[in-house]
């Protein structure tokens, strides 16, 4: 285990509790002195006294990881980056960043939220001109309440912040997994007989699309005055499952989706009703694969994605959600990053249970072999890769197919791509036979063009913000942001 210096969140869990240095030491069978050493960053907090404090507060100490301090370096290095394009002097480097997460964290998220909330003022004042130019006051006046975040952003930073990890869902599902006696594969059937038994829900099937007509058919309808559960004619048995399993979720745990929505601090009746379909989602999958038996699995077969798809009979992507979500206080899974993005570079998914961020301003990086996969379709892509800042990390990533209809309707193709941190790919079948310690297997990828300092990348479209470019008369020096 590398050094961990936390004596900011340690002194912090102390003022809490409200206890001196000494009755904390002595809770913890430490010396005083060594403790002060600790809260001074003096001394590392080691595995030990980590171990000790969660014995005797009960604090899970996932508090203590630096996965928190990597998220907010990422999160601060967007607002700095943003600040200094319009004032370059004011660059902040990235040893102060880390300085900043790593001992005033509190400010950190103060300094974050700050800069959301100067966001949405511009936005404000933006629309307010507009329609000042425009001649329209009353419209005018109306764009000082500008809207909140768009209801995607919301949800997706609430999943983040829990670390794609909704504990009362999740062991929801596995109680009921384990009542209804649900078989290891999934089963359909089953699942259609729940419904009908303890609900009076009846399952259908949609009528095919017509030839030609855009979109097709939905994929789930419930029709609540007649009882009837709709589903898409199109739809494999592991899809329909995962259908009726969402409709469970509104049927089963109503309570614990309105108690987990009204806990999450989102603003507007679209932000909070795609948290709920974005909950239920949850509780399907986890529902499908019960937390308890889906990581014993996954650990005795190495985290091999197809393998696992074989077994409970679902598809990749869904072994892929299921095992970013793993994350229960003491029965961790590895933690993981999960991605769906297209061929245009759209991100439809973006979940994660570690400190794994791109940046939400610039796209992201063209290295990374979540974009290779689509030149190798069904196949299993792998990669070695290193950020700015160091880290290293383990991706797999692999295309996925949906068809449309049939003959002549556009498919629809995603890469879907899982990550982790490099240290655990000794427990994944996919770090077998890399060199890990090799720095030249590392692949340099890095969070965007408008936020990445690497000066010599090939792929670089255009200079980070904050930083000139030099024009000179030789047009080759373009070259490395598109007019070469």
């Amino acid at each position: 285990m590398k050094k961990t210096f936390m004596g900011v969140r340690l002194r912090r869990l102390r003022e809490e509790r409200g206890l001196t240095q000494v009755a904390l030491a002595r809770a913890l069978d430490l010396s005083a002195s060594y403790l002060n050493q600790i809260e001074q960053n003096q001394r590392p907090l080691t595995v030990p006294v980590l171990l000790k404090i969660n014995a005797v507060f009960g604090v899970d100490v996932q508090r203590f990881s630096d996965d928190d301090e990597a998220r907010l370096v990422a999160g601060l290095r967007d607002v700095f980056t943003e600040l200094a394009s319009a004032q370059p002097q004011d660059a902040v480097s990235l040893a102060e960043v880390r300085e900043l997460a790593a001992n005033m964290p509190a400010v950190a998220r103060t300094l974050l939220a700050l800069h959301r909330s100067r966001r949405e003022q511009g936005e404000r004042l933006a629309a307010l001109s507009q329609h000042l130019e425009a001649g329209r006051p009353g419209a005018a006046a109306a764009s000082l309440h500008a809207p909140p975040p768009m209801a995607f952003e919301q949800v997706r930073d609430f999943f983040f912040s829990q670390h794609n990890h909704i504990a009362p869902l999740d062991d929801a599902a596995e109680r009921l997994a384990a009542k209804w006696r649900l078989p290891e594969r999934v089963s359909d059937t089953a699942l259609a007989e729940r419904l009908q038994a303890a609900h009076g829900v009846r399952v259908a099937l949609l009528p095919d699309a017509a030839p030609g007509q855009e979109g097709g058919a939905a994929l789930r309808r419930f029709d609540a005055q007649a009882r009837v559960l709709h589903l898409g004619p199109g739809l494999l048995p592991a899809q329909r499952a995962f259908q009726m399993a969402t409709q469970l979720a509104f049927l089963e745990v109503e309570q614990e989706l309105t108690h987990t929505v009204q806990g999450a601090s989102l603003s507007g009746e679209a932000a909070q009703s795609l948290a709920r379909i974005g909950l239920a989602n949850y509780f399907a999958g986890a529902l499908l694969l019960p937390y308890t038996h889906f990581l014993r699995a996954a650990e005795a077969l190495h985290y091999d994605i197809e393998r696992l798809a074989q077994r409970f009979g679902v598809g990749f992507e869904t072994v892929c959600h299921r095992l970013s979500t793993l994350q229960r206080a003491g029965a961790r899974g590895v933690p993981f990053f999960f991605i769906r993005v297209d061929r245009a570079g759209n991100i439809s998914k973006r979940q994660s249970a570690t400190h794994f961020h791109f940046s939400k301003i610039g796209g992201t990086c063209p290295l990374w072999n979540v974009y290779e996969a689509f030149a190798q379709p069904g196949r299993i892509v792998r990669q070695l890769a290193r950020m700015p800042d160091g880290r290293s990390y383990l991706w797999i990533a692999r295309t996925v197919t949906r068809s449309a209809g049939g003959w002549g309707a556009p498919a629809r193709q995603f890469s879907v791509a899982l990550g982790c941190d490099v240290q655990h790919a000794g427990a994944l079948v996919y770090g077998r036979g890399l060199d890990l310690g090799d720095a030249a297997a590392y692949v340099p990828i890095g969070m965007g063009c408008k936020v990445c300092e690497r000066p010599a990348c090939p792929q670089r479209a255009f200079p980070p913000i904050g930083q000139a470019l030099q024009v000179s008369e030789d047009r080759s020096s373009l070259a490395p942001y598109g007019a070469g």
